[in-house]
């Protein structure tokens, strides 16, 4: 097997008390961290301290609906910042680390989302990244005139209309557009202008964009989905990918083909991250991080379980079935074809719903490694130097706490094995990723077929 040259990314993807499902209820979480913008400034600080790529924030434009008497037991996504809106304020109290949010192409317009994330490119210094969804909650069409959510097939190429637009506005202005001379009396270049003039199935937008064009060219893409259509999505666009991976053969495999099929649109290996979401529990012992997990694991009530398994599995009513007993064999039969990775590995051993709802509890369809530093770094590196990750979205159980002892405890390891980086290797997102600042789509035009207001 070819030594790999290259260092881990890791990224901190920031649930505000953390991505365990009963983080709130641990003195080591901040309770009231969905509207506390000092929480978010320090875990953002902390992780810049450690050196991480960048900190990623998910999101719902809408909230949860489904039992009260369960969500009230469950804050997630039911009050929280507008994430756009927290990272530009982050942006002004750090300076390296890349600042990832999540839009959904499902109910935005493409020159909102391109406009935004080209002012925080800008006001970052060059540190944005854009997490492309087609949304998983189905109540956010309530909020946007809609009875339901698009089909599944209508929400992927919509998205893939929407990244094309958002590339084609972000390439409003070329490079060198803005003269700002004072003694010339000229603020642009007229040729240096582009009108998009697009108009397809989903979207009609002229342009040009009222931003200069992003430092870093196009803010970093990331997608996350694990279908068939996400992945082909991800193979064109996505340059950051997050995935659920379990098995270490079945992540080597997922790591080859999605690379190889992105070289069916000209990509390079180089041109697309694999870090999938990792849960990392880390103790002085196996024995304590056991005891750790059980006790978060405790303090998940049934009726959040249910609705959290309910939501992980579709809208499946888990009502009637005792939390003691394994779902009917019908039930996880169906649930098996569904080929979801996120939710597959709940199922082994015939499980009860308990069991269920603790183990997927515990990560949220990502996986979950414990013990002691050594012993986790073992693992993140086995799976690193066997080509089936370039990194990892490190997702902590609880926050602040478990990030400052990842920080602590796991760092210093990596950082010791050469695994990871001591000092951050550039200014942008994109230069610490490793990943080419693309040229416009203008670049080979001849300056003398350029006028304003015509695509050439």
């Amino acid at each position: 097997m070819p030594t790999r040259k290259d260092q881990m990314r890791l990224g901190a993807f920031f649930h505000p008390t953390g991505h365990h499902v009963a983080a709130w209820l641990d003195p080591g979480s901040q309770i009231d961290a969905g509207t506390n913008f000092a929480h978010y400034a320090q875990m953002t600080q902390a992780a810049e301290a450690a050196k991480f790529d960048l900190v990623f924030l998910a999101d719902a434009i809408a909230t949860r609906d489904g039992n009260l008497q369960a969500l009230r037991r469950w804050p997630q996504y039911m009050a929280y910042f507008d994430p756009i809106t927290l990272l530009a304020g982050l942006a002004a109290v750090t300076k390296h680390i890349g600042l990832v949010a999540t839009a959904t192409t499902s109910f935005n317009e493409p020159y909102h989302v391109a406009r935004r994330f080209a002012s925080l490119d800008h006001i970052s210094g060059g540190r944005a990244g854009w997490n492309v969804v087609t949304s998983s909650n189905p109540s956010e069409a309530f909020n946007f005139g809609r009875d339901a959510h698009f089909g599944h097939t209508e929400r992927y190429e919509r998205a893939d209309e929407f990244v094309k637009v958002a590339k084609g506005l972000w390439d409003s202005w070329d490079d060198d557009a803005f003269l700002r001379d004072r003694a010339s009396s000229l603020y642009f270049d007229p040729e240096r202008i582009h009108f998009l003039n697009h108009k397809g199935k989903h979207f009609a937008v002229r342009g040009p964009l009222n931003v200069a064009r992003p430092p870093q060219g196009y803010p970093v893409l990331f997608q996350a989905s694990a279908s068939d259509t996400g992945k082909e999505l991800a193979a064109q666009i996505a340059e950051v990918v997050f995935t659920p991976l379990h098995d270490l053969e079945q992540a080597k495999k997922f790591y080859r083909q999605l690379k190889d099929h992105a070289g069916q649109y000209g990509r390079s290996d180089e041109d697309v991250v694999i870090m999938p979401g990792l849960n990392v529990v880390v103790a002085e012992s196996e024995k304590d991080a056991d005891e750790k997990i059980k006790y978060l694991q405790s303090l998940i009530h049934p009726d959040v379980g249910k609705e959290l398994l309910s939501t992980a599995l579709g809208g499946l009513d888990l009502s009637p079935y005792d939390v003691d007993e394994p779902l009917p064999e019908h039930i996880v039969e169906a649930e098996r074809r569904k080929n979801n990775s996120r939710v597959a590995y709940m199922f082994d051993g015939r499980p009860t719903l308990r069991q269920m709802y603790e183990t997927f509890g515990t990560g949220r369809g990502q996986r979950t490694i414990k013990g002691t530093p050594s012993s986790i770094v073992d693992q993140m590196q086995k799976w690193f130097e066997s080509f089936a990750v370039d990194g990892y979205l490190i997702q902590p159980p609880i926050l602040p706490a478990d990030l400052e002892e990842f920080n602590a405890r796991i760092i210093p390891e990596l950082q010791n094995r050469g695994l990871f980086r001591t000092e951050y290797a550039g200014r942008t997102l994109r230069e610490n990723l490793g990943l080419k600042r693309p040229p416009s789509m203008y670049a080979a035009e001849p300056a003398t077929s350029r006028r304003a207001g015509v695509r050439v």
